[in-house]
């Protein structure tokens, strides 16, 4: 059965809520349904692939059990992110084996994907995977409460308000760090380039002596006597 994506909980997800304790059919569907916003912001906490696979089942798990309690005071999707960030909190905080103070909560002093294109060509395929792997690593290097934020709002596009309920923050606080990841992400790009930019078109010693010795070649070529 092929995944269903979605940025924003469907218009059946409230009237699916009470079928999902009867039916593991309609679980199915919920999950499909939440699936790649839910991976990416446990991803986000955990800074990886396997561990955000296995929070995010124990999340749907959580999930499963007290949808009883799911009341509609907020959407689906907003009460199933909220199980996932806490599920992926939780897991963090057993990973670091130590109490963590993980900066959702407002301070003083803090404050698209890509899509391949099935058109096109096997080197700008292989370019915008490789461009692709560069963003998730600088994206990877963010800060938590910074890369949180830049996953829900930049590549789950979820809005301001959905996301300051997720996360339990004022909506300002959100916007401040959207700003900041954004920054962060350019200037770790930036430096990249700096770094990057004198070893563009390289110039080895191999080539320089190829060059060397074909102009070389021909200036002796053209000295030579015609051959009688």
């Amino acid at each position: 059965m092929q995944t269903v994506d979605a940025a924003h909980d469907s218009p059946d997800d409230i009237d699916l809520a009470p079928d999902v304790a009867d039916s593991h059919r309609a679980f199915e569907k919920l999950m499909r349904s939440h699936n790649r916003r839910l991976f990416r912001v446990a991803r986000a906490i955990l800074n990886d692939d396997s561990q955000a696979e296995e929070a995010l089942q124990e999340a749907y798990l959580a999930a499963y059990t007290q949808m009883s309690t799911f009341r509609g005071d907020s959407t689906l999707g907003t009460w199933l992110t909220r199980i996932t960030i806490n599920e992926s909190l939780q897991r963090l905080r057993k990973e670091r084996k130590h109490d963590v103070v993980v900066p959702f909560a407002p301070t003083d002093d803090q404050e698209h994907a890509m899509i391949a294109d099935p058109g096109a060509s096997p080197e700008n395929s292989a370019m915008r995977s490789e461009l692709r792997a560069l963003l998730e690593r600088k994206i990877d290097e963010l800060p938590l409460a910074f890369r949180t934020v830049f996953i829900m709002r930049e590549v789950e596009e979820m809005t301001v308000e959905e996301t300051a309920q997720c996360l339990a923050i004022p909506e300002a606080t959100v916007r401040t760090r959207l700003f900041r990841a954004r920054a962060l992400l350019r200037e770790s790009l930036a430096r990249d380039m700096d770094t990057a930019t004198p070893d563009v078109f390289a110039f080895g010693g191999e080539r320089c002596d190829r060059i060397v010795a074909n102009v070389l070649k021909h200036l002796l070529d053209s000295d030579s006597p015609p051959t009688p």
